[in-house]
Protein backbone atom coordinates (compact mmCIF):
# COMPACT_ATOMS: atom_id res chain seq x y z
CA UNK A 1 0.00 0.00 0.00
CA UNK A 2 1.11 3.54 -0.69
CA UNK A 3 1.89 5.20 2.23
CA UNK A 4 1.54 8.99 2.19
CA UNK A 5 1.58 12.38 4.59
CA UNK A 6 -0.12 15.21 4.22
CA UNK A 7 1.54 18.06 6.62
CA UNK A 8 -0.61 20.91 6.98
CA UNK A 9 0.24 24.69 8.32
CA UNK A 10 -3.22 25.81 9.30
CA UNK A 11 -4.22 29.22 8.82
CA UNK A 12 -5.78 31.25 11.75
CA UNK A 13 -9.52 33.47 11.39
CA UNK A 14 -9.67 36.78 11.82
CA UNK A 15 -12.20 38.39 13.86
CA UNK A 16 -14.82 38.37 11.44
CA UNK A 17 -14.83 34.42 11.87
CA UNK A 18 -13.03 34.22 8.28
CA UNK A 19 -10.29 32.11 7.32
CA UNK A 20 -7.24 34.83 6.98
CA UNK A 21 -5.81 34.12 3.06
CA UNK A 22 -2.72 36.39 1.68
CA UNK A 23 -1.48 36.29 -2.31
CA UNK A 24 2.08 35.74 0.14
CA UNK A 25 3.12 34.26 2.88
CA UNK A 26 6.60 35.85 4.46
CA UNK A 27 7.01 33.89 7.53
CA UNK A 28 6.94 29.94 6.90
CA UNK A 29 7.61 27.52 9.66
CA UNK A 30 10.13 25.03 9.32
CA UNK A 31 8.56 22.59 11.65
CA UNK A 32 7.15 20.74 8.91
CA UNK A 33 9.66 20.68 6.39
CA UNK A 34 12.21 19.00 9.10
CA UNK A 35 9.60 16.43 9.59
CA UNK A 36 9.41 15.90 5.99
CA UNK A 37 13.19 15.66 6.39
CA UNK A 38 12.55 12.70 9.19
CA UNK A 39 10.14 11.13 7.56
CA UNK A 40 10.75 7.56 5.78
CA UNK A 41 11.47 7.82 1.96
CA UNK A 42 8.98 4.94 1.71
CA UNK A 43 6.51 7.91 2.06
CA UNK A 44 4.96 10.05 -0.15
CA UNK A 45 4.59 13.91 1.71
CA UNK A 46 2.44 16.77 0.33
CA UNK A 47 2.84 19.99 2.55
CA UNK A 48 -0.14 22.64 2.65
CA UNK A 49 0.50 26.36 3.88
CA UNK A 50 -3.75 27.03 4.36
CA UNK A 51 -2.57 30.65 4.40
CA UNK A 52 -1.82 31.26 0.73
CA UNK A 53 -3.06 27.75 0.04
CA UNK A 54 -6.79 25.78 -0.30
CA UNK A 55 -6.36 22.32 1.94
CA UNK A 56 -7.23 19.25 0.33
CA UNK A 57 -10.18 17.80 2.06
CA UNK A 58 -10.37 15.29 -0.57
CA UNK A 59 -6.70 13.82 -0.35
CA UNK A 60 -5.83 10.13 -0.77
CA UNK A 61 -2.80 10.59 2.18
CA UNK A 62 -4.00 8.34 5.36
CA UNK A 63 -2.07 10.44 7.64
CA UNK A 64 -2.44 13.73 8.44
CA UNK A 65 0.09 15.85 10.32
CA UNK A 66 -1.35 19.25 11.70
CA UNK A 67 0.59 21.92 13.33
CA UNK A 68 -0.55 24.47 15.75
CA UNK A 69 0.88 28.53 16.37
CA UNK A 70 -1.00 30.30 18.14
CA UNK A 71 -4.73 31.51 17.17
CA UNK A 72 -4.47 29.22 14.52
CA UNK A 73 -5.33 26.55 17.06
CA UNK A 74 -8.90 26.68 16.29
CA UNK A 75 -8.65 25.73 12.40
CA UNK A 76 -5.93 23.08 13.58
CA UNK A 77 -8.90 21.18 15.81
CA UNK A 78 -11.73 21.86 13.32
CA UNK A 79 -9.35 20.37 10.06
CA UNK A 80 -8.66 17.40 13.01
CA UNK A 81 -12.23 16.53 13.21
CA UNK A 82 -13.18 16.99 9.28
CA UNK A 83 -10.35 14.59 8.86
CA UNK A 84 -11.26 12.07 11.12
CA UNK A 85 -14.27 12.27 9.84
CA UNK A 86 -13.11 10.90 6.64
CA UNK A 87 -11.27 8.50 8.42
CA UNK A 88 -8.09 9.77 8.32
CA UNK A 89 -5.02 9.23 11.10
CA UNK A 90 -4.91 12.51 12.63
CA UNK A 91 -2.12 13.71 14.13
CA UNK A 92 -1.52 16.86 16.09
CA UNK A 93 1.18 18.58 17.42
CA UNK A 94 3.02 22.13 17.62
CA UNK A 95 3.39 24.18 20.72
CA UNK A 96 -0.04 25.15 21.31
CA UNK A 97 -0.97 21.57 21.39
CA UNK A 98 2.22 20.51 23.74
CA UNK A 99 0.51 22.98 26.42
CA UNK A 100 -2.57 21.95 25.81
CA UNK A 101 -2.03 18.73 25.16
CA UNK A 102 -5.56 16.76 26.64
CA UNK A 103 -7.53 19.40 25.33
CA UNK A 104 -6.22 18.44 21.74
CA UNK A 105 -6.20 14.99 22.73
CA UNK A 106 -9.89 15.07 22.55
CA UNK A 107 -10.13 15.46 18.64
CA UNK A 108 -6.86 13.69 17.02
CA UNK A 109 -5.69 10.32 16.85
CA UNK A 110 -2.30 10.64 18.68
CA UNK A 111 -0.81 14.00 20.31
CA UNK A 112 3.28 15.20 20.20
CA UNK A 113 3.85 17.56 23.20
CA UNK A 114 7.45 18.96 22.60
CA UNK A 115 9.63 18.40 19.70
CA UNK A 116 8.26 16.41 17.10
CA UNK A 117 11.77 15.37 15.58
CA UNK A 118 12.14 13.32 19.10
CA UNK A 119 9.71 10.74 18.07
CA UNK A 120 8.46 11.19 14.66
CA UNK A 121 9.66 8.05 12.99
CA UNK A 122 8.65 6.05 16.22
CA UNK A 123 5.45 7.50 15.18
CA UNK A 124 5.49 6.13 11.69
CA UNK A 125 6.21 3.05 12.63
CA UNK A 126 3.78 2.69 14.97
CA UNK A 127 1.37 3.69 12.36
CA UNK A 128 2.06 1.39 10.44
CA UNK A 129 1.98 -1.70 12.85
CA UNK A 130 -1.03 -0.76 13.89
CA UNK A 131 0.20 0.64 17.33
CA UNK A 132 -0.40 4.43 17.54
CA UNK A 133 0.23 5.24 20.78
CA UNK A 134 -2.46 8.33 22.30
CA UNK A 135 0.53 10.31 23.43
CA UNK A 136 3.95 11.29 21.81
CA UNK A 137 6.11 13.23 24.64
CA UNK A 138 9.56 14.56 23.28
CA UNK A 139 12.22 15.90 25.21
CA UNK A 140 15.29 16.84 23.20
CA UNK A 141 18.72 16.94 25.09
CA UNK A 142 20.65 17.86 21.78
CA UNK A 143 19.85 19.81 18.42
CA UNK A 144 22.85 17.77 16.42
CA UNK A 145 22.61 15.68 13.36
CA UNK A 146 19.10 17.08 12.43
CA UNK A 147 18.76 16.73 8.66
CA UNK A 148 18.17 18.99 5.99
CA UNK A 149 14.75 20.29 5.84
CA UNK A 150 12.70 19.48 2.98
CA UNK A 151 12.69 22.96 1.74
CA UNK A 152 12.28 22.09 -1.99
CA UNK A 153 8.31 21.47 -0.32
CA UNK A 154 8.17 25.08 0.13
CA UNK A 155 10.01 26.90 -2.84
CA UNK A 156 7.65 26.41 -5.54
CA UNK A 157 4.45 28.17 -3.34
CA UNK A 158 4.20 31.58 -2.98
CA UNK A 159 6.17 32.68 0.33
CA UNK A 160 8.32 35.85 0.53
CA UNK A 161 12.17 35.95 -0.46
CA UNK A 162 13.74 34.29 2.44
CA UNK A 163 13.31 30.92 3.98
CA UNK A 164 13.98 29.86 7.76
CA UNK A 165 16.86 28.32 9.42
CA UNK A 166 17.27 27.03 12.97
CA UNK A 167 20.26 27.79 15.16
CA UNK A 168 18.95 27.23 18.52
CA UNK A 169 15.66 26.19 21.05
CA UNK A 170 14.73 27.19 24.26
CA UNK A 171 15.68 30.14 26.38
CA UNK A 172 17.33 30.19 29.96
CA UNK A 173 15.03 33.38 31.43
CA UNK A 174 11.73 32.46 32.86
CA UNK A 175 8.82 34.94 32.06
CA UNK A 176 5.75 33.77 33.70
CA UNK A 177 3.65 34.22 30.33
CA UNK A 178 6.21 32.92 28.33
CA UNK A 179 5.27 29.71 25.99
CA UNK A 180 8.72 28.99 25.50
CA UNK A 181 10.13 28.98 28.83
CA UNK A 182 6.89 26.29 29.79
CA UNK A 183 7.78 24.08 27.60
CA UNK A 184 11.59 23.89 27.82
CA UNK A 185 12.25 25.69 31.34
CA UNK A 186 15.59 27.08 31.10
CA UNK A 187 16.86 24.77 28.61
CA UNK A 188 18.76 26.45 25.58
CA UNK A 189 19.58 23.58 22.77
CA UNK A 190 22.21 24.96 19.84
CA UNK A 191 22.85 23.51 16.89
CA UNK A 192 26.40 22.85 15.80
CA UNK A 193 27.35 25.95 13.79
CA UNK A 194 28.40 23.32 10.32
CA UNK A 195 24.95 22.31 10.59
CA UNK A 196 23.55 25.90 10.70
CA UNK A 197 25.93 26.88 7.96
CA UNK A 198 25.10 23.37 6.10
CA UNK A 199 21.59 24.82 5.30
CA UNK A 200 21.59 28.47 4.73
CA UNK A 201 24.29 27.72 2.64
CA UNK A 202 21.67 25.64 1.17
CA UNK A 203 18.82 28.17 0.67
CA UNK A 204 21.86 30.63 -0.78
CA UNK A 205 21.80 27.52 -3.15
CA UNK A 206 18.20 27.92 -4.03
CA UNK A 207 18.04 31.46 -5.43
CA UNK A 208 17.53 33.32 -1.77
CA UNK A 209 19.79 36.01 -0.45
CA UNK A 210 17.87 36.32 2.83
CA UNK A 211 17.40 34.04 5.84
CA UNK A 212 15.36 34.59 8.99
CA UNK A 213 17.75 32.96 11.60
CA UNK A 214 14.94 31.09 14.10
CA UNK A 215 16.27 31.00 17.69
CA UNK A 216 13.89 31.27 20.97
CA UNK A 217 17.08 33.85 22.23
CA UNK A 218 20.29 33.31 20.40
CA UNK A 219 22.10 35.70 22.54
CA UNK A 220 21.56 33.10 25.34
CA UNK A 221 25.17 31.60 24.71
CA UNK A 222 27.07 35.25 23.09
CA UNK A 223 29.94 33.16 22.50
CA UNK A 224 27.75 31.15 20.37
CA UNK A 225 26.14 34.06 18.67
CA UNK A 226 29.41 35.67 18.25
CA UNK A 227 31.08 32.80 16.71
CA UNK A 228 27.88 31.64 14.44
CA UNK A 229 27.60 35.58 13.17
CA UNK A 230 31.27 35.62 12.09
CA UNK A 231 31.00 32.50 9.80
CA UNK A 232 27.56 33.79 8.47
CA UNK A 233 29.32 36.69 7.31
CA UNK A 234 31.57 34.90 4.67
CA UNK A 235 28.39 33.73 2.94
CA UNK A 236 27.56 37.64 1.39
CA UNK A 237 23.14 36.96 2.86
CA UNK A 238 21.33 39.22 4.48
CA UNK A 239 19.24 37.89 7.48
CA UNK A 240 17.07 38.66 10.67
CA UNK A 241 16.23 36.92 14.01
CA UNK A 242 14.81 37.64 17.51
CA UNK A 243 16.68 37.75 20.91
CA UNK A 244 16.51 39.59 24.19
CA UNK A 245 17.88 43.04 24.42
CA UNK A 246 21.07 42.41 26.68
CA UNK A 247 22.79 42.44 22.79
CA UNK A 248 23.09 45.44 22.55
CA UNK A 249 25.80 45.53 25.75
CA UNK A 250 28.24 43.89 24.01
CA UNK A 251 29.90 46.33 21.11
CA UNK A 252 32.31 43.68 19.70
CA UNK A 253 28.97 41.39 18.78
CA UNK A 254 26.86 44.55 17.44
CA UNK A 255 29.68 45.04 15.11
CA UNK A 256 30.07 41.33 14.13
CA UNK A 257 26.10 41.39 13.55
CA UNK A 258 26.17 44.28 11.32
CA UNK A 259 29.27 42.73 9.66
CA UNK A 260 27.03 39.16 8.94
CA UNK A 261 24.36 41.22 7.21
CA UNK A 262 21.67 41.26 10.21
CA UNK A 263 19.27 43.67 9.07
CA UNK A 264 16.62 43.49 11.72
CA UNK A 265 16.60 41.92 15.68
CA UNK A 266 13.17 41.60 16.86
CA UNK A 267 13.22 42.13 20.76
CA UNK A 268 11.14 41.32 23.64
CA UNK A 269 10.75 44.65 25.85
CA UNK A 270 7.35 43.73 27.38
CA UNK A 271 6.98 46.89 29.10
CA UNK A 272 7.78 50.43 29.84
CA UNK A 273 7.15 49.74 33.59
CA UNK A 274 9.75 47.67 35.92
CA UNK A 275 6.97 46.92 38.20
CA UNK A 276 5.49 45.04 35.51
CA UNK A 277 8.89 43.42 34.52
CA UNK A 278 9.31 42.51 37.76
CA UNK A 279 5.83 41.25 37.85
CA UNK A 280 6.55 38.94 34.91
CA UNK A 281 9.72 37.20 36.77
CA UNK A 282 11.58 39.34 34.22
CA UNK A 283 13.46 41.52 36.69
CA UNK A 284 16.55 41.32 34.59
CA UNK A 285 15.63 43.80 31.83
CA UNK A 286 16.13 47.32 32.76
CA UNK A 287 13.35 49.69 31.66
CA UNK A 288 16.09 52.70 32.63
CA UNK A 289 18.17 50.40 29.93
CA UNK A 290 15.65 50.69 27.20
CA UNK A 291 16.68 54.00 25.54
CA UNK A 292 20.38 53.60 25.27
CA UNK A 293 20.24 49.99 24.29
CA UNK A 294 17.99 50.62 21.65
CA UNK A 295 20.19 53.81 20.38
CA UNK A 296 23.47 50.97 20.30
CA UNK A 297 21.49 48.74 18.21
CA UNK A 298 20.28 51.15 15.60
CA UNK A 299 23.55 53.03 15.52
CA UNK A 300 25.54 49.74 14.62
CA UNK A 301 23.11 49.96 11.72
CA UNK A 302 20.57 47.18 12.77
CA UNK A 303 16.93 48.12 12.71
CA UNK A 304 14.85 47.62 15.69
CA UNK A 305 11.73 45.18 16.16
CA UNK A 306 9.97 45.21 19.56
CA UNK A 307 7.32 42.95 21.27
CA UNK A 308 5.12 44.33 24.07
CA UNK A 309 2.38 43.43 26.08
CA UNK A 310 -0.33 45.74 28.23
CA UNK A 311 -2.29 44.55 31.13
CA UNK A 312 0.03 43.62 34.09
CA UNK A 313 -0.69 44.44 37.62
CA UNK A 314 0.90 47.36 37.34
CA UNK A 315 -0.31 48.71 34.33
CA UNK A 316 -2.72 51.59 34.78
CA UNK A 317 -4.34 53.33 31.47
CA UNK A 318 -2.03 55.90 31.54
CA UNK A 319 0.68 53.60 31.43
CA UNK A 320 -0.27 51.78 28.31
CA UNK A 321 -1.07 55.10 26.96
CA UNK A 322 2.52 56.42 27.28
CA UNK A 323 3.82 53.44 25.80
CA UNK A 324 2.91 55.10 22.27
CA UNK A 325 5.49 57.94 23.40
CA UNK A 326 8.21 55.69 24.20
CA UNK A 327 8.12 53.82 20.62
CA UNK A 328 8.19 57.09 18.92
CA UNK A 329 10.56 58.42 21.29
CA UNK A 330 12.63 55.47 20.31
CA UNK A 331 11.75 55.51 16.81
CA UNK A 332 10.60 52.10 16.91
CA UNK A 333 9.91 51.15 13.01
CA UNK A 334 8.53 47.45 13.93
CA UNK A 335 5.88 48.03 17.13
CA UNK A 336 4.17 45.04 18.25
CA UNK A 337 2.38 44.67 21.27
CA UNK A 338 -0.87 42.68 22.46
CA UNK A 339 -3.09 42.21 25.80
CA UNK A 340 -1.33 40.30 28.25
CA UNK A 341 -3.27 36.68 27.94
CA UNK A 342 -3.03 33.82 30.11
CA UNK A 343 -2.51 31.01 27.36
CA UNK A 344 -3.20 27.81 29.01
CA UNK A 345 -0.23 25.78 29.98
CA UNK A 346 1.61 28.92 31.70
CA UNK A 347 2.67 29.93 34.48
CA UNK A 348 0.72 33.15 34.01
CA UNK A 349 -2.87 31.01 33.52
CA UNK A 350 -2.06 28.90 36.20
CA UNK A 351 -1.56 32.25 38.85
CA UNK A 352 -4.81 34.01 37.33
CA UNK A 353 -6.78 31.15 37.52
CA UNK A 354 -5.89 29.99 41.18
CA UNK A 355 -7.09 33.74 41.56
CA UNK A 356 -10.26 33.84 40.15
CA UNK A 357 -8.99 36.42 37.95
CA UNK A 358 -9.59 35.19 34.57
CA UNK A 359 -13.08 36.41 33.08
CA UNK A 360 -13.24 34.92 29.80
CA UNK A 361 -12.72 30.56 29.97
CA UNK A 362 -13.38 30.12 26.43
CA UNK A 363 -9.61 29.83 25.73
CA UNK A 364 -10.69 29.81 21.49
CA UNK A 365 -11.63 33.14 21.85
CA UNK A 366 -8.22 34.40 23.38
CA UNK A 367 -6.48 36.56 20.52
CA UNK A 368 -4.48 39.27 22.40
CA UNK A 369 -6.54 42.40 21.58
CA UNK A 370 -9.04 41.85 24.27
CA UNK A 371 -8.99 40.98 27.75
CA UNK A 372 -9.79 38.19 29.46
CA UNK A 373 -8.72 38.63 32.78
CA UNK A 374 -8.90 41.05 35.25
CA UNK A 375 -6.16 43.63 36.12
CA UNK A 376 -5.23 45.03 39.21
CA UNK A 377 -5.68 48.74 38.21
CA UNK A 378 -8.35 48.94 36.02
CA UNK A 379 -11.17 46.87 34.42
CA UNK A 380 -10.70 44.41 31.56
CA UNK A 381 -13.53 46.69 29.25
CA UNK A 382 -10.76 49.33 30.52
CA UNK A 383 -7.56 47.68 29.14
CA UNK A 384 -9.44 46.65 26.42
CA UNK A 385 -10.19 50.23 25.51
CA UNK A 386 -6.83 51.43 26.21
CA UNK A 387 -5.26 48.75 23.95
CA UNK A 388 -7.14 49.94 21.05
CA UNK A 389 -6.22 53.68 21.47
CA UNK A 390 -2.14 53.14 22.28
CA UNK A 391 -2.66 50.43 18.68
CA UNK A 392 -4.50 53.87 16.89
CA UNK A 393 -1.96 56.49 18.54
CA UNK A 394 0.93 53.46 16.93
CA UNK A 395 -0.15 53.22 13.80
CA UNK A 396 -1.35 56.88 12.40
CA UNK A 397 -0.05 57.61 9.36
CA UNK A 398 2.02 60.33 11.44
CA UNK A 399 3.85 58.20 13.74
CA UNK A 400 4.39 55.46 10.72
CA UNK A 401 6.38 58.04 8.81
CA UNK A 402 8.07 59.45 12.08
CA UNK A 403 9.65 56.00 12.80
CA UNK A 404 10.18 54.93 9.13
CA UNK A 405 10.43 57.28 6.60
CA UNK A 406 12.50 59.83 8.65
CA UNK A 407 15.19 57.39 10.27
CA UNK A 408 19.12 56.71 9.04
CA UNK A 409 18.14 52.94 8.78
CA UNK A 410 15.06 53.05 6.94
Amino acid sequence: MKKKLLLIQPTPYDSSSSLIKRRKLYFVGLALPLLAALTPEAWEIELALETIEDVDLETDAQVIGISSMGHSVIRAIELAKEYRNRGKTVIMGGYMVSLMAEEAGQYCDAVVIGDAEGVWRELLLDWEAGQLKKTYRAELDSLENLPLPRYDLLTDKAIGDFLPVQAGRGCPRSCSFCSVHCLYRGKYLKRNIPEVIRDIKYVKSLGYHRFLLLDDNIVSDEGYMLELVREIAKLKMQWFSQCDITAANNPVLLKALKDSGCLVLSFGLESISQESLDSLNKAWAKVQHYPDQIQRIRQAGIEVSTEMVVGTDADTVESILATAHFIAANKISVPRFYILTPIPGTDLFEQLRGEGRICNENIYSYNGTEAVHVPARMSPQQLTKAYWELYNRVYSWTSIIKRTLLTRNF
